[in-house]
């Protein structure tokens, strides 16, 4: 994991202090979601964007699919049933290629669709040239399938660096990361995903959650949670819908 030094152009003690608090976050970051590295922007250029507008009362539900067969369908059902038709769907194309029909499914129900690449490699790991053609024979896929203006970006797995950041707004992508994680890829139980969704809600929240079959609770975690969130005061937004004319917020790396 590449961890990265914070600075702002002020004082000494200033900066020692936002380097600690880099590395904090970061350690929270590796512990709950395996190897993420920070996220962040450059001044005046590329983002990571990881939250919405907080005093706007909306929040995002992300769903990531890169594998499986059983899932998708239950979970989208869930969602119309629950009156949910503006959701984004992060899409590994290898898997939509193979599954057209549920890439159909997702649109026909008012679902926003996002990129996770072609293959889903670790692009923290590869070349520039490799993460260009991954995301562009991605993008060919997706246009394939009838999928219009796919410009939202979350790297496999989550990790990414100033070189994923720089590729992605080089090719009018926006990286997309969360700021609530569900856990349910963990299975921890279905209140305990509703719990870790809701508890700490705020406006703008970008919320993590997977359609891919290794989750075995979140369909059922989703009309309760779905109710509670409205409960709070807040509606569901696509991310595109969420960021617009909105102060999305990122942490910044000179």
């Amino acid at each position: 994991m590449n961890f990265f030094f914070i600075l702002n152009g002020k004082k000494v003690k200033q900066t020692l202090i936002v380097i600690v608090a880099a590395f904090f976050t970061a350690g929270v970051l590796y512990i709950e979601n395996g190897a993420l590295s920070p996220v962040f922007s450059s001044e005046d250029g590329p983002k990571a964007i990881y939250k919405g507008e907080e005093k706007e009362k909306k929040v995002a539900l992300t769903f990531n699919i890169s594998w499986g067969d059983t899932k998708a369908i239950p979970i989208l059902d869930e969602l119309k049933n629950a009156k949910v038709r503006n959701a984004t769907f992060f899409l590994s194309a290898s898997w939509a290629e193979r599954h057209p029909d549920v890439v159909e499914r997702i649109i026909e129900d008012g679902h926003e669709i996002g990129s996770m690449g072609y293959n889903y490699d670790n692009y923290t790991d590869m070349e520039e040239t490799k993460i260009k053609r991954d995301i562009l024979r991605a993008q060919e896929v997706f246009v394939s399938l009838g999928v219009k203006k796919v410009n939202l970006l979350r790297p496999p797995n989550g990790n990414f660096d100033k070189k994923v950041l720089k590729i992605a707004e080089s090719i009018g992508y926006t990286v997309i990361h969360w700021s609530i994680d569900s856990k349910d890829w963990k299975n921890p139980g279905t209140e305990a995903i509703i719990k870790n969704v809701v508890k700490d809600l705020n406006g703008g929240d970008i919320i993590l959650l997977h359609a891919s079959d290794s989750v075995k609770q979140t369909q059922k975690a989703l009309s309760p949670m779905i109710k509670e969130i409205k409960s709070k005061g807040y509606e569901n937004a696509s991310v595109s819908a969420l960021l617009s004319n909105a102060e999305a917020e990122e942490q910044e790396i000179k």
